[in-house]
């Protein structure tokens, strides 16, 4: 069986790498995918975009790419589209109007639900089987939408959880993430924070950032351990300040008591205030909320984020019961997700 593949993104090939781990071994990956998984079209390193203007230049290389898979789908037995739906979306489109009857999955659908609600219909008209990573996820959908729940992917990843909260807040985490300009925003405050409380300050940075980077944009990382594993970090960590993302959601399932901390640009929070229709940013709040009606952690953004309000916030947390909330959390998702969406893959289409 070959499948065309579009994973464009980083974390989508991290998912894959973990879905063909359950798929057989003639089932051929052809398309878009790190080059350590096949021989794709296109090496996923060559299509990050950073920023407008970025995304402009490469607008004609994206168009051709997309004639490419369309192309390419001719010899695949069904389609598998990971997550990036701003090139996804108009693929589907662009593959279901070629081929009708040719299966379209689609995984780690579009977060439709948070905005852009239109999308739902869109996503309905061309996608034959929706694979979704959140439970609450199909309530958004039509009675007759081909969506199942196949579970969480970062349950594919995480392989250990805290077994226990330490009574005392002795190892802090401070994760400013990756986008050089929330760093340079986050940083001045981190270094307050340390300044005062008296506590081990370990800090995430990114692999790929090279020392040049991290003295340009961390300063001279004084009273800061430095680490790259976040997830082997979190562990061992009492409480965390996490830039928004994916590790909020990391946290939430390892048991790290934490703080949400981010400051938009001016211009992109009025935006999100405009078009983002829940009432939180950190996925561990929204998968709490739809499934206990609590809020998991706080969230700090905009002009709440000082070094007092971050320390207050982490010595009031109720960390018990943060820890309670995120064996709940576990409970909701239950199960990771490339089992599941592997079976979906060599189920024949009705």
């Amino acid at each position: 069986m070959k499948i065309l593949v579009s994973a464009l993104e980083h974390s989508a090939n991290v998912h894959l790498a973990s879905l063909m781990t359950y798929l057989p071994d003639d089932v051929e990956p052809i398309g878009i995918y790190d080059q350590n998984l096949g021989s794709p079209v296109a090496d996923v390193q060559s299509l990050a975009v950073m920023g407008y203007v970025d995304a402009a230049k490469k607008l004609r290389f994206y168009l051709k790419l997309a004639a490419e898979m369309v192309r390419l789908a001719e010899k695949a037995d069904k389609v598998l589209l990971i997550d990036s739906s701003g090139f996804n979306l108009p693929l589907a489109k662009k593959l279901k109007k070629k081929y009708p009857d040719k299966e379209i999955i689609y995984y780690i659908l579009p977060e439709a639900w948070a905005w852009k609600r239109g999308r739902i219909k869109k996503l309905e008209a061309r996608i034959d089987t929706l694979a979704s990573i959140l439970p609450f996820e199909k309530e958004y959908y039509s009675q007759s939408a081909p969506i199942t729940y196949v579970g969480h992917p970062l349950l594919d990843q995480i392989s250990q959880v805290k077994t226990a909260i330490n009574p005392e807040i002795k190892t802090v985490c401070f994760m400013p993430g990756s986008r050089k300009s929330i760093i340079r925003k986050l940083m001045p405050i981190f270094y307050e924070v340390i300044d005062g409380i008296k506590v081990n300050a370990i800090l995430v940075v990114p692999q790929h950032f090279n020392q040049e980077e991290i003295h340009e944009l961390y300063g001279n990382l004084t009273g800061f351990e430095i680490a790259y594993d976040a997830r082997e970090t979190l562990l061992k960590s009492d409480f965390a300040f996490i830039c928004k993302g994916t590790a909020t959601l990391e946290a939430s399932l390892i048991g790290t008591p934490f703080a949400l901390v981010y400051k938009f640009a001016a211009l992109d929070y009025l935006l999100y205030k405009m078009l983002v229709k829940i009432p939180f940013i950190g996925l561990g709040n929204i998968l709490l909320k739809a499934d206990k009606n609590r809020v998991l952690h706080p969230e700090l953004i905009q002009d709440e984020v000082t070094a007092e309000n971050l320390i207050d916030t982490m010595q009031s947390m109720d960390r018990e019961q943060f820890y309670q909330d995120s064996l709940a959390l576990l409970e909701y998702l239950k199960y990771g997700s490339a089992e599941a969406t592997a079976k979906l893959i060599l189920k024949k289409k009705q």
